[in-house]
């Protein structure tokens, strides 16, 4: 596709029939993967320093360069993202002004082609076969829905800081965890039909976090099944600075606030609970980062108290979200 077009003329012309196309493909033999059309899907807000990364790597895809898009989403960047984009040719930007990663996203499915559809973020940096294994996992046995591919931290330096080794332990991308114990997979690395999205429907653009999770668990619920693939694998730098690891633990907050609300899940007494229980010090958590013999008695001591410290953060920001007339952070 031609760089920086706006490409509101992509939608399929018959979306039934295509449909149908889908639904017939989710059944393809392993034999047929290479043939599959995959549209990548990177939503971006600034960060043009790592999106040229991001299309560095995909540039450089073991699956063969006709058979995938790479559509980019500017979700209202002051930055230049065409100009990052117009380095690499057949990649194509298109813009979505609502706010939100998952409003981009949306974006992004509606003015792509693919018969798979492949998400991750301006920040990662896919391995060379990363699109090839993650449609062979997706095509690996009938009834696949979703596949959750890995996810790994690359630090600064050789030896992470505090904050990376906090941001490993706790706010991390355990995929293999989230895919077979909460059914959804973080929007970093994961692989879909096109068929599915027709089916459950595209991401709850209202949320400014955890939308991801929404999405998975309606993949769950409408009988999908859902993998997990260490060969389908990004790396994410590791959050490396506090003010980083703030907004990641305040958007989160915001995000399960807003599904509660919608969902009206949450009650006084849930609430209650759960703040009495972020006030409290993470005593199990110190006993087991302490019972780590590979971590030194200070990277014990950061990380504890760390921990200590943005549960108390996340304490007061559901107390200002439930009371106050803030609203949640975009992030």
């Amino acid at each position: 596709m031609g760089n920086n077009v706006e490409r509101t003329n992509l939608e399929p012309t018959n979306p039934e029939a295509y449909s149908i196309k889908s639904q017939c493909i989710e059944q393809s033999s392993l034999a047929s993967v290479t043939r599959l059309q995959v549209s990548v899907i990177i939503p971006v807000f600034n960060d043009s320093e790592s999106l040229q990364r991001c299309l560095l790597a995909l540039a450089k895809q073991t699956y063969a360069r006709d058979l995938f898009e790479v559509v980019i989403v500017d979700n209202n960047s002051s930055e230049d993202i065409a100009g990052v984009v117009d380095k690499f040719a057949r990649f194509g930007v298109v813009h979505e002004p609502k706010v939100g990663s998952y409003a981009a996203r949306n974006r992004g499915i509606s003015s792509s082609r693919g018969e798979v559809i492949a998400f991750t973020d301006s920040d990662c940096i896919p391995e060379p076969d990363w699109i090839e294994n993650g449609v062979k996992a997706l095509t690996s046995a009938p009834g696949i829905g979703q596949v959750v591919g890995k996810v790994s931290l690359i630090y600064q330096q050789s030896q992470p800081n505090s904050i990376e080794l906090y941001d490993e332990l706790l706010m991390g991308f355990p995929q293999q965890r989230f895919v077979e114990e909460q059914h959804y997979g973080a929007t970093a690395n994961v692989f879909t039909f096109r068929s599915v999205i027709n089916k459950v429907g595209t991401f709850n653009d209202s949320l400014k976090s955890i939308g991801d999770f929404e999405w998975g668990n309606r993949v769950f619920a409408a009988g999908y099944s859902q993998v997990y693939s260490a060969e389908a694998e990004v790396a994410h730098p590791a959050r490396s600075k506090f003010s980083q690891i703030y907004k990641k633990t305040i958007r989160i907050t915001g995000g399960i606030q807003d599904l509660q609300k919608q969902e009206g899940s949450s009650s006084l007494s849930d609430f209650s609970r759960s703040f009495l229980h972020d006030l409290m010090p993470p005593f199990r958590f110190t006993f087991e980062i302490f019972s780590k013999p590979e971590l030194s008695f200070k990277q014990k001591l950061d990380v504890v108290l760390l921990r200590f410290t943005f549960k108390q953060i996340r304490a007061w920001e559901n107390l200002r979200l439930r009371f106050g007339r803030g609203d949640s952070y975009r992030g």
